[in-house]
């Protein structure tokens, strides 16, 4: 997702903690290319504010009660494709990576993270369309590698594309290196990661 030029990326913040989320909402807002537009705190008020705010980007908790970040965030690629997600929590393991991003997040970045650098990732996110650290998709890869070692094939049945897509992702590519390595275009890129 590029960002358009001069227009503010607009966010809706859902998180149960409401001091963690008033802190990252007046954090987030300091910066000019961005606006948080609402702030949740279940679920199901993601999906209801989505349809009244029209968020670009949600950023997302894992364990928010009602229906959790994860279950949230497949209903948001089903009802709202052009939504993206990008999963904010304080679990880094790559179980819960690769769960967000099988059910339709494009990045996932830890609530450790210093003000600074969340703003820095959240751009990143703006501009390349996908934001997943790279240690944490390391053990995420290491993961999908031992899951094919052991079952013969990865997550189920992910295509050779969608393997080397998110082993170019592991290797910290963006989606514009990746579409030039694997020669297509960076909508393909995205649609690989959006299926995942």
């Amino acid at each position: 997702m590029k960002q358009i030029k001069n227009k503010k990326l607009r966010v809706l913040l859902a998180d149960d903690e409401i001091l963690f989320r008033d802190v990252i909402r007046d954090r987030l807002n300091l910066e000019k290319g961005i606006e948080v537009v609402g702030v949740v705190g279940n679920g199901l008020e993601v999906l209801a504010k989505i349809k009244v705010l029209k968020p670009d980007v949600v950023l997302m908790d894992i364990n928010i009660p009602g229906l959790n970040g994860i279950e949230v965030t497949r209903k948001i690629r089903q009802v709202f494709p052009k939504i993206q997600v990008l999963m904010l929590s304080a679990y880094t393991d790559e179980l819960h990576v690769m769960r967000s991003v099988q059910a339709g997040a494009y990045g996932y970045i830890s609530k450790q993270l210093p003000g600074a650098e969340l703003v820095r990732a959240l751009k990143t996110f703006a501009e390349q369309g996908t934001m997943i650290p790279q240690p944490i998709m390391q053990k995420a890869m290491l993961r999908l590698k031992l899951s094919k070692q052991l079952f013969g094939t990865p997550l189920g049945d992910l295509t050779q594309s969608q393997m080397d897509v998110l082993s170019l992702l592991g290797e910290g590519k963006s989606n514009q290196e990746i579409a030039g390595m694997l020669g297509c275009n960076i909508k393909t890129v995205k649609n690989h990661l959006n299926i995942l």
